[in-house]
């Protein structure tokens, strides 16, 4: 008898009691049908001769080969992979005893004891006992390590056939004696791993003899199973022996085990690597999202940096306008771009996490980092390009107003000076009498106060082309001509003047008459002509204000004008009362006069005139004046009215911002509620998008109204704009992390329980701001501290708090796995070959490896070698090493 009870490292106790009703049953079938004993021999040795071989030897008579000892222990070196004690290579029978036992021995450390078994009985060539050893010997190393689904050995064995011939019809594998009578069992099993090697719709189960030699022939052609039995001997038996057909099915378990083993390992593979496409497809779109992205913004910088000045404010306008048509049009998709490009990045990252990959790193110059940073300096650009558009604006508005202005008062210089020199040049004085030298020197004095009254013009008039040219007026070369012209000829007057006046001097010695009213009127009408000129002047000047008080400044400044007029009409009637009184005189006096005034050519006919002109300008100064009141008012409505929309919008864009801040700490319900919560909020938000647009097309109103102050508010459209936009990618990122926990969840198998776990505790600590102190100062604290906060920053987001708990919880594929799972594959080789790929893996894995694979360097390399154990670590990083 031999008792299977092991000594070490032992199955369970019911597969020790199965082992031990297997052995009962051999020594009872050896007495009851002898026909069992020879399908054991043929099995038996079929079994040994299948591994003998290996060693280049075999046995003919299992119960006489097996005497001496040495095949025996021969044997067991090659089932077991292990080297036995020496040998004893006498002929004596005691050399014989000692080489069993040796033999024995190491079977019993292999933890069967053997009961009723000894050396002297092997050695004396006991059939019974011979048999019994070498099923022990099949027993633990065929059969006892089969594991299947947590059945192992005899149970194993058959719940393995029973999984593989399930599908074929007419086949019921419920022990190993009776279920293989009719041999399609075997035929099963052979087409269930090797379809091409059978042709199971032809067999019929009325053909046991054909089937079984079907089986037979093929497993010893294309599987390297030896024939153990004869399919007459299996039919002409009422129940064949059940030791013969386990042993003979363990051989086709381990022929097809390795093909499991390789498929396992080549699923593995295709898992890993389809994970490792998806996530470079997501790499390569992200690095195309950010280049089309990054490029765009570097085209788009120069154009708002482009500085070139127009000539007139409607050019400047359609600059304008350009700028409103990128701000509206151009900018939001990119706007939808930037955002969505960061979602994908945090979405990679948390996949890469989740397959225990290391992190994305994007290509020098496309990090999220820098695109912010592009971002931001298109914005500065866009800013500063806004300012420079208004700012130019009000300096062509100002041209424009000073050139009008320095034209109007060049004309009215030149219309002045015209003719003075010749009047200044000629020598009337030299042939006139005292009187009329007396008269042309007081003209001459009347002149000169005209021209010191023209002094401030002139100055006035060099003053703005001077303010033309600091301004960089585009005609600056014509006016600058203009200005020198007029004061050469200003010049030219002044010498001309002092040298008439000590002409006129030295003839005045000579001549003493003068007409003191003449002289007077000339005096008086002088200032009086040049303070109306100024007058028409100041009420033709052209005015530009941005606000009521400007304009209210103008009109106050008007009304003390006007004031002015009743003492001004004294001084024209008193000036008039002059030439009266000459005329008066004359009749009296009977003095025939000569003509005009001898001293001024201001004559009461052009006082008159210009007064006329000038009454008649001051309803229409009235009338500008006004009609700049009424649009300074709209121009303050207009400001109202974008103030209260824009106090509306702010107010409503920093409360949804606290909102959504406490939305995200406070949501309940599943991942898949809060997800579909945040995007129901997300819409709601967006609802909200006209009030923005109404405020754009207010804010477009006081642009073109040229508005460029409100004090009605602290808000601007910039600052709005600004604000909305960080408000819709807030909600983004707070619906892109719910997705990633998703995700997380999904992948790691957390329970919706434990994820409300997670976040009770994050946000526990959240809400108090609880420091993070390492109370112990060990090691494995700074080892957490290093996952979830690598920065060093003390902060702890949600996110990398649930990475760290799903790994600490999750076990995931490692790189040792993935080289263990290649290595089957390679068959047991350090390398691999691409015909090998090819043909364990599906063809577009095969060929992503063989593309990725570097050729294999080491030592034991073949042609052809590929390196599958650099190709792994890759996978993974190198940290996984």
């Amino acid at each position: 008898m031999v008792d299977y009870h092991a000594a070490n490292n032992q199955p369970s106790a019911g597969g020790v009691q199965t082992y031990m009703e297997q052995e009962n049953d051999w020594d009872r079938d050896l007495l009851l049908d002898p026909a069992w004993e020879k399908q054991q021999r043929k099995t038996f040795t079929a079994w040994c001769n299948s591994h003998l071989r290996k060693a280049g030897t075999q046995i003919e008579n299992i119960e006489e080969d097996f005497r001496d000892g040495l095949k025996l222990m021969l044997l067991l070196e090659v089932i077991s992979g292990e080297r036995l004690a020496k040998p004893e290579r006498g002929k004596m029978r005691v050399h014989k005893i000692n080489n069993v036992n040796k033999a024995l021995d190491f079977i019993a450390s292999k933890g069967v004891k053997l009961v009723s078994i000894g050396a002297e009985e092997i050695v004396d060539g006991n059939a019974k006992m011979t048999l019994g050893m070498i099923w022990t010997i099949i027993l633990r190393f065929a059969i006892q390590d089969i594991s299947v689904e947590e059945t192992s050995a005899k149970e194993g064995l058959l719940l393995w056939c029973q999984r593989k011939t399930a599908p074929y019809k007419n086949v019921n594998v419920q022990n190993f004696h009776i279920s293989w009578k009719d041999g399609l069992a075997f035929n099963a099993l052979i087409h269930r791993h090797r379809p091409d090697l059978i042709d199971y719709d032809s067999l019929r189960k009325d053909d046991p003899v054909h089937n079984l030699n079907n089986a037979f022939e093929v497993a010893e052609k294309h599987l390297d199973i030896p024939k153990m039995l004869d399919a007459e001997d299996i039919v002409g038996t009422l129940r064949p022996d059940e030791k013969a057909i386990m042993t003979y099915v363990s051989c086709f378990y381990h022929a097809f085990s390795g093909a499991q083993k390789a498929e396992t390992a080549a699923n593995r593979i295709c898992k890993v690597l389809a994970v490792n496409q998806e996530n470079e497809q997501m790499m390569e779109d992200y690095e195309k999202l950010a280049s089309e992205l990054l490029e765009w913004i570097r085209r788009t910088i120069p154009w708002l940096e482009n500085r070139t000045q127009e000539k007139t404010v409607n050019e400047m306008q359609a600059k304008q306008e350009d700028f409103r048509d990128y701000r509206c049009v151009h900018k939001p998709p990119k706007v939808q771009e930037k955002c969505q490009l960061e979602i994908s990045f945090n979405t990679l990252q948390t996949k890469l996490r989740l397959s225990n990959r290391p992190a994305f790193m994007p290509s020098e110059g496309r990090m999220v980092s820098d695109i912010n940073g592009a971002w931001h300096t298109l914005e500065g650009a866009e800013k500063g390009y806004e300012e420079w558009i208004l700012s130019e604006i009000r300096r062509l508005e100002r041209l424009e107003h000073l050139a009008e202005k320095f034209h109007q008062k060049a004309a009215i210089h030149q219309s002045w000076t015209d003719g003075k020199e010749a009047m200044l040049t000629q020598k009337d004085y030299e042939t006139s009498t005292l009187s009329e030298v007396k008269a042309l020197l007081r003209k001459h004095e009347a002149f000169e106060s005209d021209l010191a009254a023209h002094q401030d013009r002139v100055e006035q008039i060099a003053a703005i082309a001077q303010e033309l040219n600091e301004l960089d007026y585009y005609d600056s070369a014509s006016v600058n001509a203009c200005c020198q012209k007029i004061c050469d000829q200003w010049d030219v007057l002044g010498a001309l003047t002092q040298s008439r006046k000590e002409s006129l001097e030295r003839t005045e010695k000579q001549l003493e008459s003068i007409d003191e009213l003449y002289l007077e009127y000339a005096k008086r009408a002088a200032p009086f002509n040049n303070w109306m000129e100024g007058a028409m002047e100041d009420l033709q000047d052209m005015f530009i204000v941005h606000n009521i008080e400007e304009i209210q400044g103008l009109i106050t400044a008007h009304e003390q004008f006007k004031s002015t007029l009743s003492e001004a009409n004294k001084e024209r009637e008193a000036i008039q009362a002059i030439q009266a009184e000459v005329q008066k005189i004359a009749q009296s006096n009977g003095i025939k006069l000569s003509g005009a005034n001898p001293y001024t050519t201001i004559t009461p006919e052009s006082i008159d005139s210009k007064w006329e002109k000038a009454m008649a300008m001051v309803p229409q100064r009235d009338a500008a004046l006004q009609e700049e009141l009424n649009k300074q008012n709209s121009n303050d409505s207009l400001r109202a009215t974008f103030a209260a929309q824009a106090n509306t919008v702010g107010a409503y864009i920093q409360a949804k911002m606290e909102e959504i801040g406490r939305i995200s700490i406070e949501m309940n319900g599943t991942l898949e509620d809060q997800l579909t919560s945040l995007k129901e909020y997300q819409k709601n938000i967006m609802s909200y998008m006209p009030e923005i647009n109404k405020l754009e097309g207010y804010h477009q109103l006081i642009q073109e109204a040229l508005i460029f102050d409100n004090q009605y508010t602290a808000y601007t459209m910039e600052h709005l704009r600004v604000g909305w936009e960080q408000l819709l990618t807030t909600i983004a990122r707070t619906i892109n992390e719910v997705e990633n926990q998703i995700l997380t969840r999904d992948a790691k198998g957390i329970s919706q329980e434990q994820l409300y776990e997670y976040r009770a505790s994050f946000n526990h600590f959240d809400k108090v701001r609880a420091p993070l102190i390492n109370r112990g100062g060990d090691g494995e604290f700074a080892r957490i501290m290093g996952i979830v906060d690598p920065n060093g920053s003390g902060a702890v987001t949600f996110q990398a708090f649930i990475d760290f708990m799903s790994r600490e919880t999750t076990d995931t594929d490692t790189a040792d796995q993935v080289i263990a799972s290649f290595k089957i594959l390679a068959g047991d080789k350090n390398f691999i070959t691409a015909e090998e790929l090819r043909r364990e893996l599906p063809p577009d894995q095969a060929e992503y490896c063989i593309a990725r694979m570097a050729p294999y360097t080491g030592p034991d390399g073949a042609p052809g070698a590929l390196d599958y154990m650099s190709f792994s670590t890759a996978l993974y990083g190198e940290s996984d090493l």
